[in-house]
């Protein structure tokens, strides 16, 4: 399966292999999402020296058909000691031959040359790719048409909407805007822009009463007690049960929108913005959410995602004021530790060692573990 830097190690690993054994290497792979699991295809042939003779299209099908020179693997044993007696161990009778069609009897027998392999993407590209496969694959084959989303005027939403878009098209992908006192008028407008940009349906449901309604029915229990991350998460989830209902109401399935960075560290609401049928984005970082929004932008030759989503401070918008530093370090700050703990397994001290501060590391660590479950 894909993740991020996988098809450069696919290829040094499978050079290696045809180099070391002076065989031809061909290396066939899916294409399509699986779960969660993405398949990028980027099928391989190697001859024997393990230079790369054809590299398939990625996250597209393709029929690859390459004339191979294997005299070239049989002079290529011949003169290496190490296989020169396989090249005379075996005889005509220990092979069956296969014949695909029996005009291949009468082609000429010289090597016609390799065509140029298919070009690999830059990481933006190749990741943005596969998120639209996985999501148009899970998608269909769990039997839905049309999908739903909560759209904050966020970076998050924004780049999970252009997606899905990108995943279905546009009169499959329906999103609802919940605003509630908190929300702020940038995000208001940012979150239409995004609508009429990428030309999809969207609905409007203020949370404000239903809001307001919960905080009475627990006005004795939560007497005496000051607001706080109770009071923020009863709002996620109010959004959250209204996507559910309208996913139960019209069949579209609920496209959550948060990210690796936040769900790793419990910045998140269990039954709140975590409600959903599939998470597409659980897997990128922060950091790469905005490369990604910038890529996009770039591809279609415009803020697609309005520009002011990819500068404006990142906010849950759940009380007043409230920015993500407030509980978390800087994105910057927090991936790398993210990466280092949660991908690559390494020490608190090694950790230390790349250069973070003390009690940052320990805040991040301590989230992660609290977090796990």
């Amino acid at each position: 399966p894909y993740h991020i830097g996988k098809p450069a190690f696919r290829q040094r690993m499978l050079s290696t292999r045809a180099a070391d054994n002076l065989v031809i290497v061909a290396y066939l792979n899916a294409v399509g999402g699986q779960d969660e699991l993405v398949f990028d295809g980027h099928s391989m042939v190697f001859d024997q020296r393990g230079e790369l003779i054809y590299r398939g299209k990625q996250f597209e099908e393709e029929f690859i058909l390459i004339d191979l020179d294997l005299d070239a693997v049989f002079m290529g044993r011949l003169h290496d000691p190490r296989r020169r007696q396989e090249v005379f161990y075996f005889s005509e009778e220990d092979f069956r031959r296969v014949i695909i069609h029996e005009r291949a009897l009468s082609r000429q027998r010289a090597f016609m040359g390799y065509k140029e392999p298919v070009k690999p993407v830059k990481d933006e590209e190749e990741v943005y790719k596969a998120l639209v496969l996985g999501t148009r694959d899970y998608v269909r084959k769990n039997g839905f048409s049309s999908v739903l989303i909560g759209l904050s005027g966020g970076i998050d939403s924004s780049l999970v909407a252009a997606i899905a878009v990108d995943a279905l098209g546009k009169d499959r992908v329906r999103g609802v805007f919940m605003p509630s006192e908190y929300t702020s008028r940038e995000s208001a407008e940012d979150a239409r822009e995004l609508a009429r940009n990428l030309n999809i349906r969207m609905f409007e449901i203020p949370i404000s009463k239903i809001f307001s309604t919960y905080l009475d029915s627990l006005s004795d229990l939560f007497k005496d007690t000051e607001p706080g991350v109770a009071e923020e998460n009863i709002q996620a989830r109010i959004r959250g049960n209204l996507l559910m209902a309208l996913s139960n109401k019209f069949g579209w399935l609920v496209l959550t929108t948060g990210n690796k960075s936040e769900m790793s560290v419990g910045y998140a609401t269990l039954y709140g913005d975590m409600a959903g049928g599939f998470a597409v984005i659980k897997d990128v970082p922060k950091t790469m959410v905005y490369r990604l929004a910038e890529w996009r932008n770039q591809k279609a030759g415009f803020s697609l995602i309005p520009e002011r989503v990819l500068y404006k401070e990142p906010s849950a918008e759940l009380k007043p004021d409230q920015k993500d530093t407030d509980t978390l370090p800087p994105y910057e700050v927090l991936d790398p530790i993210l990466k280092a703990y949660v991908e690559e397994d390494r020490s608190f001290e090694e950790i230390i060692n790349l250069g973070c501060e003390v009690e940052c590391a320990e805040k991040v660590v301590r989230m992660i573990d609290r977090s796990e479950y």
